[in-house]
């Protein structure tokens, strides 16, 4: 099993963030790779849903804030692309399994490789011992980080659905860099992040991809409330799954 130590939990407490090397073995981040070769390899993206993500906010609100291959996508595997991939016509300038920033936002949902690690008794016990009683997973991605392409995410700020699409709701401030803690991780490590840690991603600046699975998950014990206001919504074919299942 994967329950925290009380030494771990402190650190986490503390920290709000937890690295756990070698979470997941070789084999099941061979899976998971195998398996999102075949998604890209199927993908069939028409030309007016290519978008380019951003994590800038004007750039966000323009492109995938505003489209409705985005804000429907929270019960569905859809692709998300980096930038200047397209030619002005949205063709590929590049080989689509290099254009794409991530895939999301259901494969815990959809795909059974997704959802076995992410149901996994590991992952469960691992939660149990953060203390969540009745999780829901909200949403899962499948990011990439392409080379040389980078973005970042906070809390200061949050996206809200608006009648022409999507705006923000506070602002991002000018973080110190020096306040960043660098967290190196080996394949099969696991990032455990607290909703209210402000986190970014460095430009990559190697020569290959770094590739993540990653969820999202909310306690859903009694008295909790989803905000209306979020971008991404549960919906009557997709309510947000327990974890526990």
């Amino acid at each position: 099993m994967a329950c925290l130590s009380p030494s771990q939990l402190k650190k986490f407490q503390e920290d709000g963030f937890l690295l756990l090397e070698g979470f997941l073995t070789a084999d099941e981040c061979m899976a998971m790779q195998q398996r999102i070769g075949e998604i890209v390899a199927e993908m069939d993206v028409p030309l007016h849903c290519r978008t380019e993500f951003s994590t800038q906010e004007d750039e966000q609100l323009r492109n995938q804030g505003s489209t409705d291959y985005f804000l429907s996508s929270g019960d569905k595997i859809r692709f998300f692309f980096e930038k200047g991939v397209f030619d002005k016509k949205g063709n590929f300038l590049v080989p689509p399994e290099k254009s794409i920033n991530k895939i999301g936002h259901a494969l815990h949902a959809h795909d059974p490789v997704f959802r076995g690690v992410t149901h996994s008794p590991k992952v469960q016990a691992l939660v149990r011992s953060v203390g969540l009683q009745m999780p829901v997973v909200v949403q899962s991605m499948y990011i990439f980080k392409q080379p040389h392409f980078g973005g970042e995410g906070g809390v200061s700020r949050r996206m809200i659905r608006a009648p022409a699409g999507t705006s923000f709701l506070g602002s991002e401030p000018a973080w110190d860099s020096n306040l960043f803690v660098p967290l190196p991780v080996r394949r099969g490590g696991l990032v455990l992040i607290h909703g209210e840690v402000v986190h970014k991603s460095e430009q990559n600046l190697s020569n290959h991809s770094r590739q993540a699975y990653t969820f999202h998950l909310m306690e859903a014990a009694a008295g909790t409330v989803w905000s209306p206001e979020n971008w991404l919504q549960p919906t009557t074919e997709l309510p947000f799954p327990p974890l526990y299942i």
